[in-house]
């Protein structure tokens, strides 16, 4: 059973095994950079021999990346795309240097360009960056939207288009339960968490599905709401989360819900006392 939160680094990479530790999970996600400043500092042959090491001694089974909140491939800003596609090649070389297994990443947002033209870019995007990092084996993880503004990603059709287009098996996918929901996917019953997951498969392909964000919703259905609730407490309930956790424990599965107050602790048992 692949479980885990998303772990800090505040005080160094490696600090995130010791919460994974104390949390008694096997996998975890981290930004391996502050995901709110464009620059980073590289990594260093140091901090690169602490995070390998805490990981062999640690229960880890898979580890990887959200990447900044910053980037926009699909922006018509030229300038801005081209940061972006820079910030996502480092972010790539990144896990490649820490033996990340993958980087999840929001597609884009369209912003005044048809959002046909917006998904061209990203793309062109995702090729370039693919091209840069060719000796990397890090795979890409696109992750649903919920939809909202002009984002991409808010249909499984739009992530296959690109996974299609970009024709490369270093792209995968990641699929966030709250932004599935709010999008207009209604996974409250288990046949509704069915069906969506075997349209999933038949549109994207469950064997390219990296991981699972395993959240609650705040936002009703269709409501393009991103807000995250504790799982239980929100508009989803528990069959969804009872059905993913018993039908793909092989698949790492990461928490994004509210932390305060114990929340990973509390969702984690939640999860774990779903387990046939």
């Amino acid at each position: 059973m692949l479980l885990g939160v998303h772990c800090s680094v505040a005080g160094g990479l490696e600090n995130a095994f010791e919460e994974a530790r104390l949390k008694g999970i096997n996998t975890f996600q981290i930004f391996s950079r502050n995901q709110r400043q464009w620059k980073a500092k590289p990594v260093s042959d140091e901090e690169r021999r602490r995070f390998s090491a805490a990981f062999k001694k640690s229960n880890i089974k898979v580890a990887f990346s959200h990447c900044s909140y910053l980037l926009n491939l699909a922006s018509a800003n030229d300038a801005l795309q081209q940061l972006s596609v820079h910030s996502l090649t480092e972010e790539v070389e990144r896990c490649s240097l820490l033996g990340l297994s993958f980087c999840v990443l929001h597609p884009g947002a369209a912003g005044e360009q048809p959002k046909e033209q917006a998904i061209r870019r990203i793309i062109s995007g995702l090729r370039q960056v693919i091209k840069n990092t060719r000796k990397s084996k890090v795979v890409i993880a696109l992750e649903n939207t919920a939809g909202q503004g002009t984002s991409v990603g808010g249909t499984f059709e739009n992530l296959r288009y690109i996974y299609e287009e970009v024709e490369s098996k270093r792209i995968g996918f990641c699929l966030d339960t709250c932004h599935a929901f709010v999008a207009g996917y209604d996974i409250r019953t288990e046949k509704g968490v069915e069906k969506t997951l075997n349209s999933f498969d038949k549109i994207c392909g469950l064997k390219h599905l990296k991981a699972f964000h395993i959240n609650d919703s705040k936002g009703d259905l269709g409501s393009r709401l991103d807000r995250h609730e504790n799982i239980g407490k929100g508009k989803l309930g528990l069959i969804p989360f009872k059905y993913i956790m018993n039908h793909f424990p092989h698949i790492p599965k990461v928490l994004e819900t509210p932390k305060e107050e114990d929340g990973d602790e509390i969702n984690l048992k939640v999860l774990r006392n779903l387990i046939d």
